[in-house]
């Protein structure tokens, strides 16, 4: 099985699946909108997550999005994605932190066998 990150895509093969022209792959890498892995001899290589990338990239593009507006719009998806995930971890955090808080804390449903009542300013015979 493969990692989607992994990059093994030449250039040809990633356009074809993203179903754009070459030329187009190497204007977004040059704006900043996808980063292909680069083999020692310096050619292309995407993986899936490009691919998927380049496929959203499309989409915005055909709303009317210019390039610089899919930059901000990607990097704000990216941004509520990282916040779900922290928003997600937290939200476990606070559930631990309250299961263990109420297994500590005393039964409220059960009264202590002697329990005395002192009023202010009253005097009580022992």
């Amino acid at each position: 099985m493969r990692s989607q990150e992994r990059a093994v895509y030449v250039i040809s093969v990633a356009a074809e699946l993203a179903g754009m022209h070459p030329q187009t792959l190497r204007i977004y890498e040059r704006r900043g909108l996808v980063q292909p892995a680069r083999t020692q001899g310096g050619n292309r290589r995407y993986s899936d997550v490009d691919i998927a990338r380049l496929l959203r990239i499309s989409e915005l593009a055909a709303e009317g999005m210019n390039l610089e507006g899919i930059r901000r719009v990607m990097a704000l998806e990216l941004e509520v994605e990282r916040l779900g995930a922290e928003n997600e971890k937290l939200r476990n955090v606070a559930a631990s932190a309250m299961a263990e808080a109420e297994r500590r804390a005393p039964r409220r449903d059960l009264v202590p066998l002697r329990q005395g009542i002192d009023l202010f300013g009253s005097t009580r015979k022992s």
